[in-house]
């Protein structure tokens, strides 16, 4: 099989490294695809106005069904890239990069089947990134029955905020929670990485006149949802880690005094599994599988990244 040459695997190298991918964008690795399956497919030009959509923000072509389609020949059908790296703002950039080092390949002077079979190379190369992506491994949970449930929650967020996963972890976990304190109300569930105002939410969920906001960094912009949510008739109820929570409390009171309910997300979640299980240990061990469960359905649903579903640790495996 051929090689990707070295200069395109430089150009790889050279790309953002995301903590959460534990490599390159999404985005970067989608636009990449497209370009080369055109360059495989059209006349083979380097030309970086040939690969830019007007207005020189997005490249051409890029979309999730156009690398959809791409990956399907390689025999993968797992989704990836939804937006098909058409908001990867360092895109344009990564492409120019990409082309410069195809320039120094001189392939325009290889017949084609030749230079579409080191094309092809380029592309089997990022398809087996993806795997890399899709396999990584799930969060780590560690469940001892000694500790608090409080403490396990905790331990879980701590797991995550190492890998660089909390916020995806924090919002689907709060989600879950809700799913499993309220089976018969339909508890929304969106992508870690959808914005409130674009789907017009106000918050990250809703549950009778309370609207939830889960964030593991509370900046500004929570406090003035937060203010927005009580002139539109709603209770914020903001949730953050435990660490987090005395000095967001403080500034929870300084946007307005006593109409900002701030708690951890530990004790939120904990709370209500140890309620549900009428604090019976032996019943907060099912109660607990139950919330993984619901949690990673829910992440199926709407995440890409498989990696932020939780590995069920195997002494509750059999509960």
């Amino acid at each position: 099989m051929q090689q990707a040459p070295e200069a395109f695997i430089a150009w790889y190298s050279s790309l953002k490294v995301v903590k959460a991918n534990n490599g390159p964008a999404n985005g970067s690795i989608a636009t990449a695809l497209v370009v080369l399956a055109r360059l495989q497919s059209e006349d083979y030009s380097l030309d970086f106005s040939a690969h830019v959509a007007p207005g020189g923000m997005q490249i051409k072509g890029a979309s999730g069904a156009a690398v959809a389609s791409i990956l399907k020949k390689f025999g993968d059908e797992r989704p990836f890239a939804k937006e098909g790296g058409r908001t990867n703002r360092g895109g344009p950039a990564e492409i120019k990069a990409l082309l410069a080092a195809l320039k120094t390949l001189q392939l325009e002077n290889e017949p084609q089947e030749k230079r579409n079979e080191i094309l092809h190379s380029m592309i089997q190369f990022l398809v087996d990134r993806i795997n890399d992506f899709h396999n990584r491994q799930k969060i780590k949970l560690t469940f001892n029955p000694a500790l608090s449930t409080w403490h396990i929650i905790h331990n879980l967020l701590t797991e995550a905020t190492a890998e660089g996963k909390a916020g995806y972890l924090a919002q689907h976990l709060v989600g879950a929670k809700l799913a499993l304190r309220f089976p018969n109300i339909q508890v929304s569930n969106e992508s870690g990485s959808t914005a409130d105002l674009p789907t017009q939410r106000p918050g990250d969920f809703l549950i009778g006149h309370t609207a939830f906001h889960v964030t593991v960094a509370p900046m500004p912009p929570v406090f003035e949802k937060c203010r927005h949510n009580i002139s539109q008739g709603f209770k914020p109820f903001l949730l953050v880690p435990d660490g987090k929570l005395i000095g967001t409390r403080q500034i929870a009171e300084q946007t307005i005094e006593q109409q900002i309910t701030v708690e951890s997300i530990e004790s939120f979640v904990s709370q209500n599994i140890n309620e549900i299980s009428s604090f019976d240990k032996n019943k907060v061990i099912g109660s607990f599988k139950e919330l993984l469960l619901i949690y990673n359905r829910r992440v199926d649903e709407v995440e890409t990244d498989k990696s932020l579903m939780i590995e069920i640790p195997s002494n509750l495996q059999g509960e």
